[in-house]
């Protein structure tokens, strides 16, 4: 893997190479990634994986014409011959009006913000095994345990660089480091199993064994012996850690090629009351240590923060520089893309600001209602906001957490449940998306 100015250089020299055989625009993504996962279950090493690899992809243009080419060889033959394969396809492609390279003025200039997202940490396999070895024993000692599913631990790093034909050159690197952990509690057909994550940019930042391991042991003692519910339409809150889900519903539903297409359920929504005043959804490319954080999108475009949903309104669609062409408006510095392809548009770390309320106090008025842990299958219709989702959770009565509950579906519509959504006061930074505790009034719930 290359250093990030190793990266720059290598871009940078492809970019001139790629104009040397006639390309009026291009652009080159370098990305290198090297990572290690260690597997362990029952106390016992199950595998150590290690893998390390390097791509580079060149976006070359003639005029509306234009072709992607990529290539894991790195040579100075492979990469000649990729500015000749791709020169040939470029001149053969169909004509694209909104084909083309970022705005120069929109390009990031002078300093990039201060990120930390590497902490040049690179921990043994040994140290892996040991705190994966740990995590499933703290887990595998709660009572009502019965088995294991294994538990993970993995480090990486990856550095990427991006170079234009208009003189943009810039790099970065990230680290990253996750740990998880499933089991399974029970016996026979009671069985249930649960699970805990989680991942971070800095070592010291994950989660102990002990913590780890124990919220996944209790979560899953927690299923043992679910109840029957009632169908009927009811009250609905949404654990965190599957909340998530609904904010990237949003940012499916506002990123520009579903606008162009015309296949959002929002498309009629800019300037509008999407959810209730208040309400701020936050897109934060700035945030240190931030699992999406990033200096530059992956056009080149300065990223900045900013509010999606701002006192309940939306703001903004997540634009990258087609998209912004075919709908007559400027790239906002969400483009995303891997090394093939074309680019398209999406958040970074997004979370939905917490409201004044208590979990606690979140519930404390339902006497009947559902609080939801898993969601199950794929049921969203992002064109007409339709939803519905297998799900599993606990009964809330008269205020309380009560049984655990599986085997059921929740439906509604992702317009009305944004428009009745609150959320309680207990977010935590975890993941790309965060979000607290959500409440969503009149869902339709249907019991096994």
């Amino acid at each position: 893997m290359l250093s990030i100015s190793e990266a720059e250089s290598r871009a940078a020299a492809l970019v001139e190479a790629a104009r040397k055989a006639g390309a009026d625009a291009a652009d080159v993504l370098y990305v290198g990634n090297a990572s290690t996962g260690v597997q362990v279950r029952l106390g016992e090493l199950e595998d150590i994986e290690r893998s390390e690899g390097e791509e580079i992809g060149l976006r070359f243009f003639i005029g509306p014409r234009s072709a992607t080419v990529s290539s894991s060889d790195l040579s100075d033959e492979a990469l000649a011959a990729m500015v000749e394969r791709a020169a040939a396809m470029a001149r053969e492609a169909p004509e694209d009006p909104y084909a083309g390279l970022a705005p120069e003025e929109l390009l990031l200039t002078g300093k990039s913000p201060a990120l930390d997202s590497d902490d040049g940490g690179d921990p043994s396999p040994a140290e892996m095994k040991d705190r994966a070895l740990a995590i499933e024993d703290v887990a595998r000692s709660v009572e009502g345990i019965t088995n294991s599913e294994g538990a993970s631990v993995s480090a990486g790093r990856s550095v990427m660089a991006l170079a234009t034909s208009h003189g943009f050159c810039r790099g970065h690197s990230s680290s990253g480091y996750s740990a998880g952990v499933s089991v399974i509690a029970g016996s026979g057909g009671a069985m249930q199993r649960d699970h805990a994550s989680h991942s971070v940019r800095h070592l010291q930042d994950l989660d102990t064994p002990e913590a780890l391991g124990r919220l996944a042991a209790e979560r899953a003692v927690a299923r043992l012996n679910p109840v029957k519910l009632a169908s009927g339409p009811m009250t609905v809150l949404f654990d965190p850690r599957i909340g998530t889900s609904l904010i990237g519903h949003l940012i499916g539903a506002i990123t520009g090629s579903a606008i162009a297409r015309r296949t959002s359920f929002l498309l009629d929504s800019m300037d509008q009351l999407v959810f209730p005043k208040g309400i701020i959804i936050r897109d934060d490319p700035h945030r240190r240590r931030g699992l999406r954080s990033r200096p530059f999108d992956g056009e080149g475009i300065a990223t900045r923060p900013v509010d999606i949903i701002a006192d309940g309104r939306l703001t903004t669609w997540l634009l990258d520089s087609a998209s912004a062409r075919q709908l007559g408006l400027k790239p906002t510095g969400h483009t995303s893309r891997g090394i093939g392809g074309s680019p398209g548009a999406g958040a970074t770390n997004v979370d939905l600001l917490p409201g004044t309320l208590s979990r606690a106090e979140l519930m404390k008025d339902v006497e009947r209602g559902l609080f939801v842990t898993e969601l199950i299958g794929q049921g969203v219709n992002l064109v007409t906001g339709d939803y519905s989702r297998g799900a599993s959770g606990f009964i809330i009565e008269k205020g309380e957490l009560g049984a655990p509950v599986a085997e059921i579906t929740i439906a509604g519509n992702l317009a009305e449940m944004f428009r009745n959504l609150t959320p309680a006061s207990d977010l935590e930074h975890r993941r790309a998306f965060n979000v607290p505790t959500l409440r969503i009034e009149g869902m339709t719930v249907a019991g096994a």
